[in-house]
């Protein structure tokens, strides 16, 4: 599925569509707020799903190449989240779903 058929499945705002946005598959989603566990899943290009609202997440989503960041819970982001992840080109969702729901509604949406 993609990117942005997915973000509208989860009811996600799109804070910032990052390179290929329309165009990108998600195949593989990691769900934490640690992000050194995230550091360690071998998985290309995921999306990261997480409640942690930190610049931290966009760094680690550079790092591992990550498609996207899906925020739950609506939390609000602060501004550098947001800039940070307009100068890296990764694409930064928010979604009110809690992350089991979402998690759930992703797992339907990709068929696992």
């Amino acid at each position: 599925m993609k990117l942005a058929e997915l973000a509208r499945e989860l009811q996600a705002e799109i804070l910032h569509a990052g390179r290929g946005f329309d165009e990108s598959e998600v195949r593989s989603v990691v769900a934490s707020d640690l992000m050194s566990d995230v550091l360690l899943v071998d998985r290309p290009t995921p999306l990261i799903v997480t409640s942690l609202a930190s610049d931290q997440v966009i760094r680690t989503a550079d790092i591992v190449g990550a498609l996207g960041v899906l925020i739950v819970n609506g939390k609000n982001l602060p501004s550098n989240m947001k800039t940070l992840a307009a100068e890296t080109g990764i694409t930064l969702l928010r979604t009110p779903l809690p992350k089991f729901e979402a998690c759930i509604r992703i797992g339907r949406a990709l068929d696992y």
